[in-house]
């Protein structure tokens, strides 16, 4: 096998996470499977949702893993109901964990998949902007990955993206999601908590409760909090959390 070969077959060897991306979303659509995550759905069979829950605790915590696992990973849409689902099936403090723990392992699927694709491509590519916001993101990865955590500015899937492109580690990215979007997390849980009584009053929960002053405040407080230390580098001097090695 030649050179020129041997660099189409790796190529392709790196681009099948973004080809088994591809064929998930379209699988998505092309079967409607969007219309089940909907509050319309959840309405419609909440006797049943609560009732096999209450039943089968085990099962119904791994089966709503692993399919939030698959939103995540393929970043389909119905985070947000998935996520005030489980508050509805599970209570707003399990809700938020079980819902924490797979957006955690969903996102950590997608960042490997990006940054084992097209990670060394884009950056060997970037430009000199692009390489000098990489090596502050490197630098500071840790407070940065808080921020885009936890407060709402992005898309969730862009934010499970650009960190692979932006050459942070695996264990920083993982543990600022983790932490990261257990606030945010926990507020649709709490809807969700109450998602009976808004049914029976014949309405949907507010998606945009998340901007909210009393809600919103608070967590560009602690995306604040979570800048202390870039700021202190700035001004010191000392690098920090993430670099890239």
């Amino acid at each position: 096998m030649n050179d020129t070969a041997e660099k189409a077959s790796f190529s392709l060897v790196r681009l099948w996470p973004l080809a088994l991306l591809a064929c998930g979303i379209m699988l998505f659509f092309l079967l409607e499977l969007d219309r089940y995550l909907s509050f319309d759905t959840l309405r419609d069979n909440r006797a049943f949702l609560t009732e096999w829950t209450a039943a089968n605790r085990i099962s119904a915590i791994f089966y709503y893993i692993l399919l939030y696992i698959a939103v995540v990973a393929f970043s389909l849409p119905g985070g947000a109901v998935m996520t005030i689902a489980g508050g509805f099936l599970f209570g707003p403090v399990f809700g938020t964990l079980w819902t924490v723990i797979g957006a955690t392992i969903g996102a950590t699927l997608l960042f490997l998949a990006a940054k084992t694709a097209l990670g060394d491509v884009l950056r060997a590519k970037a430009g000199p902007a692009i390489r000098r916001m990489e090596a502050g993101f490197q630098d500071n990865a840790l407070s940065y990955m808080f921020v885009l955590r936890l407060v709402p500015i992005f898309p969730f899937f862009l934010v499970n993206l650009a960190p692979a492109f932006l050459g942070v580690r695996l264990h920083i990215y993982v543990i600022a999601s983790f932490f990261g979007i257990i606030p945010g997390t926990f507020v649709y849980a709490l809807v969700g908590n109450g998602l009976g009584a808004i049914f029976d009053a014949g309405e949907t929960p507010d998606l945009s409760i998340i901007f909210a002053p009393e809600i919103l405040l608070p967590l560009i407080g602690l995306a604040a909090l979570a800048m202390l230390p870039v700021l202190y580098k700035h001004f010191t001097g000392k690098k920090g959390m993430g670099a890239a090695s």
